[in-house]
């Protein structure tokens, strides 16, 4: 009886942890509540998916009268003109379990274009899968070894300036006064001799013979004469 009792335990455990896994898999929304899918919601269908969060495998339930209506799964140009014709997907069972296989937006109206206008149409946003596996990512190791380092600067010396030029020695001896060393001297004039006079120039003795020899044509013109 105890063995029994061991071996019951065990099993009631798994079955509870497949059941959890089950109900983990997925949630159940039901579009509309007690209403279900028709047109003019007592709340806005888009409000009430905005009031939610939708995880991949989640599922949205539609109940509707079949022979009245339809679910069909559009593109975002559809939904915006309410475009029955060409949908993506059509649900028309009655009551309608539609699973979110991926993340993203999916966009829903009625069949009826009538009813979509009126209101029978949702959008749902649709969370991206987050992977729980992986943890902060690790950092990569540091070299141990550190980088070289590039050896300092060396600091070059500044250069001298060179001395003045050293200034020409000054005389000891200075000029005499009220002459300017750098004018040359005169040319010394020849002294005068006393009691006699110096010779007239070449030309005034040549003008001084011409004259003489002049009167003395003149005369002898007039002798004759």
């Amino acid at each position: 009886m105890a063995a029994r009792m061991v071996v019951g335990v065990p099993v009631a455990l798994l079955a509870v942890l497949l059941a959890a896994a089950t109900g983990a898999d997925g949630r159940d929304f039901h579009v509309g509540g007690r209403a279900g899918w028709a047109p003019n919601p007592t709340e806005p269908f888009n409000t009430w998916a905005e009031r939610n969060r939708f995880q991949v495998n989640d599922t949205l339930v539609f109940r509707y009268n079949k022979d009245a209506d339809a679910v069909l799964v559009v593109t975002p140009s559809h939904y915006d003109a309410c475009n029955t014709t060409e949908p993506v997907l059509r649900l028309d069972g009655g009551d309608t379990r539609f699973v979110f296989n991926g993340s993203g937006p999916y966009f829903f109206i009625s069949a009826d274009e009538g009813r979509c206008r009126a209101g029978e149409r949702l959008i749902v946003v649709v969370l991206a899968v987050r992977n729980n596996s992986g943890g902060n990512t690790p950092s990569p190791p540091k070299s141990s070894s550190s980088p070289p380092t590039s050896p300092p600067p060396v600091a070059t010396p500044a250069p001298r300036a060179l001395p003045p030029p050293p200034l020409p020695p000054k005389s000891s001896s200075p000029p005499p006064a009220g002459k300017n060393a750098s004018s040359p001297a005169p040319a010394p004039t020849p002294a005068a001799t006393n009691g006699t006079s110096s010779p007239p120039p070449p030309s005034s003795a040549v003008a001084l013979r011409g004259g003489v020899l002049a009167c003395l044509i003149i005369g002898g013109a007039a002798i004759l004469v």
